[in-house]
């Protein structure tokens, strides 16, 4: 890790054989890394820095790698971490507390993109406790996360070759529902008609043709994270660094065993079904009745609230933790659409639109007839600011009623941020991102 660069991912590994390729690949992916040789090293490290995740190699451990997992997270307690083993993907991980088991050898850009929805999850996992007790607070309950508890629906996409149709049954045999689809049409009128929770592909005859759907996935915010796995044939023509860095989430070859191959496919419909519950309990918040009637937003209030268990908890974390404000600029064409009531109109249209262009685990908060403001847990600034300044850019670009004979009209904002460091700067650093968005200094 270089010096001063804050490292997000702790890899522990006594072989230099497994942490090196890995840590350096991810490194280079903007996941700086600290490696550990041994588990009293590592749960030092984890009480020391802000690490977002943990990587632990199965295999280097022998009898202490049943309490890896548990110790690493009493490491790192109250900050949720989640532990990835590197290790042929078992049920009896998940009760030993590790959060996915990834087959070896592990490719960076694959690991790359496991944490980041994994560490997504458990920052919205603290965030959903957070609401529970600002809700609670309000004499409202939001119902805790439920996984579903049917069968696991995968779709698996591609020719009926034999292999395929063999991995169809072992994955039958572990508890999952099959749908087939032979072509990338019907692959695309299934996804969009229901959810599945993975996506197994062929790569068959035309492997262009799998990493074109997987694509296809990646671009659609719906479907952005339904994991899926490329099983290739075996000539294959794909490498597996190819099809990583194409959004796949998992390879196998045809090597590997069908029984292996669908539990790696049913450990990622797992991690995937914890997600989706996770993020479909915090939308609760949205739907109850203390939000801006107007923009189903965090009212003021609320939201000033909620922020100072948010700097509270981000302390106790050692998280980082950023706001953004968010003030409709002063334009000399808006004077019309003011006067005449137009942009009151479309107030409701943007502050709906914010609270859909944020992560689940932001809170996004209407603070004035024109200004609003979002919380941004395990954020730092510069990523605060860029969140502020993408919203910004996305409603900038669509165009509002102005009334008949009248040309529609555009909006921009003013952003300002700010990163809180304690709870006692909650109010200051509002101020100063509401400064900065309003283009002054905070006095």
């Amino acid at each position: 890790m270089a010096s001063g660069v804050q490292a997000r991912v702790l890899i522990a590994a006594a072989d230099d054989s497994t942490a090196g390729p890995l840590a350096e690949g991810l490194d280079r992916l903007g996941w700086r890394t600290v490696t550990a040789r041994r588990l009293a090293a590592a749960e030092a490290a984890l009480a020391d820095l802000q690490i977002e995740a943990a990587i632990v190699d199965m295999a280097s451990f022998g009898a202490e790698a049943e309490a890896v997992a548990a110790r690493l997270k009493t490491a790192c307690a109250p900050r949720r971490m989640p532990v990835v083993a590197i290790a042929s993907p078992d049920p009896a991980l998940a009760d030993l507390g590790f959060d996915l088991a990834i087959a070896p050898p592990l490719h960076p850009a694959q690991a790359a993109m496991r944490l980041e929805t994994l560490v997504r999850t458990a920052v919205s996992e603290e965030e959903f406790e957070l609401r529970l007790e600002t809700f609670a607070d309000r004499g409202l309950g939001l119902d805790l996360p439920r996984p579903e508890t049917t069968p696991f629906r995968v779709l698996a996409i591609g020719e009926p070759a034999p292999q395929f149709l063999a991995l169809s049954n072992a994955l039958r045999r572990n508890g999952a529902d099959v749908v087939g689809a032979f072509t990338a049409f019907t692959a695309f009128d299934y996804l969009h008609e229901r959810p599945f929770d993975a996506v197994v592909l062929w790569e068959g005859d035309n492997p262009n043709e799998a990493l074109s759907i997987t694509g296809g996935m990646r671009r659609n915010t719906r479907l952005y994270h339904t994991p899926a796995l490329l099983y290739l044939r075996a000539d294959a023509g794909t490498t597996s660094a190819e099809a990583y860095h194409r959004g796949v989430t998992d390879v196998a070859s045809a090597e590997t065993a069908e029984d292996e191959t669908a539990r790696r496919v049913v450990e990622l419909a797992r991690s995937h079904r914890r997600q989706r519950a996770v993020r479909e309990a915090l939308e609760q918040a949205r739907r109850s009745g203390l939000m801006d009637a107007a923009t189903g937003l965090f009212t003021r209030d609320l939201f000033a609230e909620h922020l100072m268990r948010l700097a509270r908890a981000a302390r106790a974390r050692n998280r980082p933790l950023s706001v953004c404000v968010l003030k409709v600029a002063e334009k000399p064409d808006l004077r019309a659409p003011r006067a005449g009531g137009w942009m009151s109109r479309a107030i409701p249209q943007i502050g709906s639109m914010i609270g859909r262009l944020v992560r689940v685990e932001d809170t996004a908060a209407r603070l004035g007839p024109e200004v609003f403001a979002l919380a941004l847990p395990a954020t730092p600034l510069h990523a605060g600011r860029a969140a502020g300044e993408r919203i910004a850019a996305v409603i900038g670009c669509t165009a509002f009623e102005a009334g008949e004979g009248n040309q529609p009209f555009v909006v921009e904002f003013d952003v300002g941020a700010a990163e809180i460091t304690s709870p006692e700067g909650v109010g200051r650093a509002l101020e100063e991102a509401a400064a900065a968005a309003a283009g002054r200094k905070a006095g």
